[in-house]
């Protein structure tokens, strides 16, 4: 039997809501206005947000007058995504690493890490290459991650969380050219145990990566105010790019 893929499972259950229920969400909507301040689309442009999750910012940039298409691997996520569509807004299951539509998207965005999920670093790759497939000839690609050499200085490693009638225990540990977060509970009579993993990149994998897709990295930001990147000190690196000319 082949073993399901971390992402598939934990994004999928309802304890990873629970757990991320209280995530400053007004936070990440201020980061959203001010991109899209800074990229100044143009009005109806189509925009595609790349692993949405249960849709809350596709659902913020389709309030702004854009054209939204949302996708994610989670059917529950979508699924519930969609009591929310509407003429400019559609929700799809869909797996990143698989090309969506061809030439259809004056933006695309990867929002809050949901990059370097995969056990091989050719997936990755794969999912550069469906965004430049999705992406119009004169489209922007957005990616933000977090800063690798911000997350290896900083790394806490235990973390108890008490929310509701459950108490998560967090370990986070560095792997190799991973970023590991178990999580462990029990719910009832039931232990859990869950794994993130994400795999480490450095602005100069991007730029090899982005390369091999056929994408040119214009600029980067190194937190949600759009401060220009350090590698010491910013906490993310947001990376904007668009497809290199032939």
């Amino acid at each position: 039997m082949v073993k399901a893929e971390w992402f598939a499972e934990w994004f999928d259950s309802p304890y990873y809501h629970i757990l991320y229920k209280n995530r400053d969400e007004s936070e990440a909507e201020r980061f959203i206005d001010h991109l899209l301040n800074t990229l100044s689309p143009p009005p109806g442009s189509h925009m595609l947000d790349l692993a949405c999750g249960k849709g809350r910012y596709s659902r913020h940039l389709a309030s702004k007058g854009y054209k939204v298409t949302g996708l994610d691997l989670s059917k529950k996520s979508i699924d519930f995504a969609r009591q929310f569509g509407h003429e400019r807004l559609h929700f799809y299951t869909h797996d990143m690493r698989q090309p969506f539509q061809e030439s259809a998207f004056d933006y695309i965005f990867n929002f809050f890490t949901s990059f370097g999920y995969f056990e091989e670093e050719a997936e990755d790759l794969q999912t550069l290459n469906s965004v430049a497939h999705s992406l119009k000839p004169e489209g922007t690609f957005v990616l933000d991650f977090f800063n690798t050499h911000y997350v290896r200085q900083r790394l806490t490693g235990h973390e108890h969380r008490k929310i509701g009638d459950l108490s998560f225990d967090l370990h986070k540990r560095l792997d190799g050219k991973h970023v590991i977060k178990t999580i462990q509970f029990a719910d009832g009579h039931k232990n859990y145990y869950f794994e993130e993993r994400v795999r480490l990149f450095e602005l100069s994998d991007f730029e090899r990566l982005f390369a091999a897709a056929g994408l040119h990295i214009l600029r980067t930001y190194g937190d949600y105010q759009l401060q220009p990147y350090n590698w010491m000190e910013s906490p993310r690196l947001i990376l904007v790019a668009n497809l290199s000319n032939p």
